[in-house]
């Protein structure tokens, strides 16, 4: 293995385990913080940092030109996506959470072949059907279990936003430039929860402890900068075929890091969801014929967070 593959296969590691950690992070700050309110916190956080990179740069952003993209992607991918997890993680334990979310890369497959015309192979259609039997066995036994209906409910809203958002980004990838676009949408989105969480929740109800600062600093520099910087490295060396493949590590990782760090509960139909899950993701990434997609390209599942 070449010095250069050794680097890609330890930076889609890295982004991996960070996407899959994050869900138990993101959980234990709710613990000191309403979770709108610190959502707003660590998108912000985080857009500000990207802005600083975005302006090292210097390409020009368009604003005006192309505010209507920047705000339409901020609605879906942070608005959406942000304030829903971070509210569904205080309905949910954040392994069962995580898995409901990572529907999304099963989703992708259906709304880009409706938006994007891209096509829809056997292999994609299974896909979509194990995931989505994935769902509906973790769903059922959550309910008899008398786990959080709202929370199930918000967990699966969210991937559809997702699912949106990803699929949109990939359509205004051809107009503006990436690394604006993500410093934008963080910034106005940010701007967006923080507002709501300051009408509807108490800036008092936060408690500054370690472990809220530090689950924010995640959040702002490894769940946003760190990730999306090797995303875009990573796409630009040609490997974004890779990325998508390796997705479906993300809810396990997020499942067994739950289940060993936070005591949380782990039963067959969970276990069984997340295999059919697991198996969709799989399934509606993998590309029949091998071969790297165009540096322009984006992989299925960006890496928001």
């Amino acid at each position: 293995m070449t010095k250069s593959r050794i680097i890609s296969a330890s930076l889609i590691f890295t982004l991996v385990v960070l996407w899959g950690v994050s869900f138990a992070i993101y959980k234990v700050a709710l613990a000191d913080s309403p979770p709108i309110l610190f959502a707003g916190i660590r998108t912000l956080f985080g857009g500000l940092i990207v802005l600083c990179i975005a302006l090292f740069r210097n390409k020009k952003a368009y604003l005006r030109k192309y505010f209507p993209t920047y705000f339409i992607s901020a609605v879906f991918n942070v608005f959406f996506f942000f304030g829903l997890q971070t509210v569904g993680l205080s309905y949910l334990p954040a392994g069962l959470f995580s898995v409901l979310i990572y529907l999304e890369p099963v989703l992708v497959g259906i709304v880009a072949w409706l938006w994007l015309g891209e096509p829809m192979s056997l292999q994609k259609v299974i896909g979509l059907v194990l995931g989505f039997l994935g769902v509906a066995a973790i769903s059922a036994h959550s309910l008899t279990q008398h786990l959080s209906a709202i929370g199930i409910i918000i967990g699966i809203a969210t991937a559809a936003f997702w699912t949106i958002g990803t699929v949109y980004s990939k359509k205004a990838q051809e107009r503006v430039d990436m690394m604006w676009l993500l410093a934008i949408q963080f910034l106005i989105g940010g701007v967006l929860i923080t507002a709501l969480g300051s009408m509807s929740e108490s800036w008092s109800a936060i408690h500054v402890t370690t472990t809220f600062v530090l689950a924010t600093l995640f959040g702002g520099f490894f769940g946003i900068t760190l990730s999306w910087m090797i995303w875009f490295h990573l796409v630009h060396a040609g490997e974004a075929t890779r990325i998508a493949a390796m997705t479906f590590f993300v809810p396990l990782i997020s499942v067994l890091t739950s289940v060993i760090f936070l005591h949380e509960s782990l039963n067959i139909w969970l276990l069984v969801g997340l295999v059919l899950i697991v198996l969709g993701i799989y399934l509606t990434n993998r590309q029949q014929k091998q071969g790297r997609l165009p540096q322009n390209s984006l992989p299925i599942t960006p890496p928001i967070r």
